[in-house]
């Protein structure tokens, strides 16, 4: 079961965040090592020279033949073995142990040959000096570390948050939304710093006002140059009326009518590209709908209405997307060509080579056929721009066993 992460949280601010824990706990475990260390050798050199000190004394006083002071003694049954081998040797040592159930500072000298000489010196307080060392260094370190992971996870989410943003606004330009902006209050201060995040906003904000540019200059173009060949596409049309009846005469009114309808395509894509255009939703019976649709294409279409649905959508919109699904069927693919209705869900399915790869991945493209296919690849485009307008869902395949389906989805 993964953990749940807020939106910001994602991989470069988990990462960072245990990046900057791992490393204030190895900079929190090395300092503290170099603490202790260095406490504990200052403390037991301490109790070390005190105890040898003792010895010392000691031993002065066992030459002299008076009295031992308290605490020292010849051979005691408490010395610790290692050290007695080494006073017995005739080395001075010396060696923390428990005594009594006290940590005790052991020194040892040789005394009348084979006897040693022991001076015991209470290390209790030397011992919870450093445990009380110890655990402020723990704490310490714990706090320092919950202060900087959180210090860190804070400048790290803020600018994870920014990031987010800029792939936020990248995805809607992406989707179609080219009024979409960062808008980085960075990059409106030069007096402010510029950092990288603020550079990849301001880069993006260009590219996006770039493409808006270039595309709405596209759209007038084709807008413009639409309109301007209406007006002498009518008088050709008329004058190849005119014309007497033959095989040139039916050439050229064949053509004259194929250009008024690339002119009149062009005419509907610069509407649908300009995001003007709006639905006029009214209940529609898909399965009636379909039929009428196959009928006007004068197309041996195989309408299947598998569960019928009442939708409410743009009735002549509808039948513009799914005249042109058949339409291209027909043209670019084999038969039979099946229309099928199955609720709100509408395919259209041939059963030629497919969509090219190009199609499936990235949608029609405009002015773009392959394989010898004749067209403008307008067809397509229009059926998706209107099922947009609609707010329907269209979606190019192949089939498994060959063929291309198209699947509308209305809802």
């Amino acid at each position: 079961m993964r953990l749940g992460l807020p939106q910001w949280a994602g991989p470069l601010a988990v990462k960072a965040a245990l990046f900057i824990t791992v490393m204030c706990c190895a900079l929190a475990a090395l300092l503290g090592i170099l603490v202790h260390v260095s406490v504990t050798n200052q403390t037991v050199g301490q109790a070390r020279d005190q105890a040898l000190s003792r010895l010392e004394d000691a031993t002065t006083a066992f030459e002299a033949g008076d009295t031992l002071p308290t605490g020292v003694g010849l051979d005691p049954p408490e010395l610790p073995e290692s050290l007695r081998e080494l006073a017995v040797a005739g080395e001075r040592g010396t060696t923390v142990a428990d005594h009594r159930g006290r940590p005790t500072m052991w020194a040892a000298g040789p005394a009348d040959g084979e006897r040693a000489l022991a001076v015991e010196v209470d290390y209790s307080q030397q011992a919870r000096t450093i445990e009380g060392l110890d655990r402020a260094i723990v704490w310490s370190s714990a706090l320092a570390i919950g202060a900087t992971v959180l210090v860190g996870v804070f400048a790290v989410t803020r600018v994870t948050r920014r990031l987010h943003a800029t792939a936020r606004v990248a995805r809607r330009i992406s989707g179609g939304d080219l009024d979409a902006r960062v808008d980085d209050p960075r990059t409106k201060d030069p007096t402010r710093p510029q950092d990288e995040v603020a550079s990849v906003a301001a880069a993006l904000d260009s590219m996006a006002s770039s493409l808006q540019s270039k595309l709405l200059a596209e759209q007038r173009f084709t807008a413009d140059v639409a309109h301007e060949l209406r007006t002498p596409l009518t008088g050709l049309h008329a004058a190849a009326e005119l014309l007497p009846t033959g095989r040139p005469t039916e050439l050229v009114q064949d053509r004259v009518a194929a250009l008024r309808t690339l002119t009149e395509d062009l005419l509907e894509i610069s509407r649908l590209d300009s995001g003007r255009e709006r639905s006029e939703p009214d209940s529609e019976p898909l399965g009636a709908l379909a039929e009428r649709v196959v009928r006007a294409s004068g197309t041996g279409t195989e309408v299947v209405v598998v569960r019928d649905a009442v939708v409410e959508t743009d009735r002549r919109r509808l039948e513009r997307v799914l005249g042109n699904l058949v339409a291209n069927a027909h043209k670019h693919g084999r038969g039979p060509v099946v229309l099928t209705v199955d609720g709100p869900v509408v395919t259209v399915r041939d059963h030629g080579v497919g969509y090219p790869e190009y199609l499936v991945a990235h949608g029609p493209q405009r002015f773009r056929t392959e394989g010898g296919s004749k067209g403008h690849g307008l067809g397509l485009t229009i059926a998706l721009g209107q099922a947009e307008v609609l707010g329907a869902r269209l979606t190019f395949t192949n089939s498994a066993d060959g063929g291309a389906v198209a699947t509308l989805t209305l809802r």
